[in-house]
């Protein structure tokens, strides 16, 4: 038996504006509000436990400095990337330089608050409900 990724959390200043922009990007609806102000956003239909992980957004966090040790990566999956960075960047995302080369086939960006992901360039197949 092996474990598989059921949750990603991430510590947000204002989870709210955090889950809004999640929602959009990955197509996923809210599942939970907690009285400490996290939200937890998934799959819609689905919700928790289910075989995509949830993002669980934290309301209140400490600032950092630096490149971040873990990240999200996205894949395009009903248009291609250039589209879809398009569309990623009307929705809030910024790019961000961790170092990269501009050779790279991905795009580096950053959420409302900074958080680094990349765009990849693979085009999937849309997630199963």
């Amino acid at each position: 038996m092996a474990c598989r990724i059921s949750e990603i959390v991430i510590d947000a200043e204002d989870a709210d504006r955090l889950a809004a922009f999640w929602c959009n990007v990955l197509g996923y609806v809210e599942l939970a509000r907690e009285d400490d102000g996290s939200i937890q956003i998934g799959p819609p239909g689905v919700g928790s436990g289910g075989p995509l992980p949830t993002l669980v957004l934290n309301a209140g966090r400490d600032p950092r400095s630096g490149k971040l040790p873990l990240h999200i990566d996205v894949n395009p999956t009903d248009r291609d990337q250039d589209a879809e960075l398009a569309r990623l960047l009307a929705l809030g995302a910024l790019p961000a330089d961790v170092g990269q080369t501009g050779e790279e086939d991905w795009h580096v960006l950053a959420d409302p608050e900074g958080n680094e992901f990349c765009l990849l360039h693979t085009r999937l197949k849309p997630s199963p409900a």
